[in-house]
């Protein structure tokens, strides 16, 4: 994985997660695709929104593995603030998959309803004369900090170059995230028209450690009919892609949100230590081993080891309704 720690690299925990046999997995998840494409949603074929990242990738090389390129559609849908290399980095998938790609802006949904004004909004009352021209994003800081608050704060550069950093009101941060799901919400409205359309599914494209910690949109990226590499830690998920033959510039791109206008990684906006480390932590928690083993795995001191462990418990309580459909009274036969 691209964002990992150096020290990170002997771990036995990432060795195991590494040598997972990719062929062999790649193999049955496709044939698990193709039969609930088939039987659970009786669709004909596969849509995957793709982001120029790694999960997206792998899951359209699944997808069009298991359906046959001819029966996927990859998506590419940017915003306004959206990395000039995505689309470059999308459409090297879409043409190392066979797949079509379709690219479809959402700047001109987003914009009437007044999403953009509203992040900006938003950002203004934490960052004086913010304005045209500035670029932001949300940051966390790292779970290591023995002093750690765990509070979000809007890191803005100006026009100048000249970068600020001020802590977000709670009614400020709930306005920004509220306005920038908008995007996702869009993303996936726009999945579902083609999935009707073409009469075909819809791909979802959490790894584990998103999926467990609620690292996704509800009603957005996170709503969609199959979700092949839920299972898979991200340290799997790059030896899968390396098995189906992802492009390497991709394989080489460091996680993103690809959310604000200045470039943000996942570490610095959720989960606030590296991704590998992440990992680490997540399987240890997950197997029962002991935090004297796992913190040496990771590099940790077993203090750091345990703030992560809880903040994990924690984001796990925190989006368990993300996880949940819409609830009845009592039980309904179907």
């Amino acid at each position: 994985m691209p964002d990992a720690a150096t020290h990170m690299t002997s771990s036995r925990i990432l060795d195991r997660l590494r040598t997972i046999d990719a062929a062999r997995e790649s193999a049955q998840v496709a044939e698990w695709v193709q039969r609930t494409i088939h039987t659970d949603f009786h669709r004909r074929g596969a849509v995957v929104a793709v982001s120029g990242g790694i999960d997206s990738a792998t899951c359209l090389f699944l997808c069009a593995r298991a359906m046959g390129p001819s029966r996927v559609l990859a998506l590419f849908l940017p915003g306004r603030n959206t990395a000039p290399e995505s689309e470059s980095l999308a459409r090297s998938v879409a043409v190392a998959a066979g797949v079509e790609l379709l690219v479809q802006p959402i700047a001109p949904i987003l914009e009437p309803l007044g999403v953009y004004r509203l992040q900006e909004e938003a950002v203004r009352s934490a960052v004086s004369g913010f304005g045209p021209g500035w670029r932001f994003k949300v940051v966390l800081p790292s779970i290591l900090e023995a002093e750690r608050m765990n509070l979000p704060r809007i890191v803005a550069s100006s026009p100048e170059g000249k970068e600020h950093s001020s802590r977000l009101s709670s009614e400020a941060y709930l306005q920004l995230i509220a306005a920038t799901n908008f995007k996702q919400r869009v993303r996936t409205m726009i999945a579902y028209y083609h999935a009707d359309r073409l009469n075909h599914a819809v791909c979802g494209t959490p790894n584990r450690l998103e999926y467990d910690q609620g690292f996704f949109v509800k009603g957005g990226d996170g709503l969609a009919d199959f979700k092949p590499i839920a299972h898979l830690y991200k340290t799997q998920v790059y030896a899968l892609a390396r098995e189906l033959g992802v492009p390497d510039e991709v394989m080489h791109r460091i996680p993103t949100t690809d959310t604000f206008s200045l470039t943000q990684t996942q570490e610095e906006f959720y989960f606030s230590v590296p991704l590998e480390a992440m990992d680490v932590c997540l399987y240890g928690l997950n197997m029962g081993l002991s935090p004297d083993t796992v913190a040496a795995e990771a590099g940790l001191s077993v203090e750091q080891l345990a703030r992560i462990w809880y903040d994990i418990r924690a984001k796990r309580r925190a989006t368990a309704g993300m996880h949940r459909t819409g609830l009845v009274v009592e039980p309904i036969e179907l």
